[in-house]
């Protein structure tokens, strides 16, 4: 029951991001897409640290350690 629901879960999120991206791409969109959101963060720094870019790969490291490594 719980896989089933996790599992559902995954795929509504899967679904509503694939809206939003596909809602993103249409001509006059205000909405940014995820590439211009991964370009913005990319840019963000602290002084000479690029707190962005160490934050992105955290979060793939995270998204990887928890979803790919068996």
């Amino acid at each position: 029951m719980m896989r089933t629901l996790a599992i559902a879960g995954f795929l509504i999120a899967l679904l509503l991001f694939a809206a939003v991206e596909w809602l993103a791409r249409r001509e006059g969109s205000r909405i940014p897409t995820l590439g211009e959101v991964c370009a913005y963060v990319m840019r963000y720094e602290v002084g000479s640290v690029p707190v962005g870019r160490i934050g992105l790969f955290g979060f793939w490291w995270w998204l990887g350690w928890h979803f790919l490594a068996r």
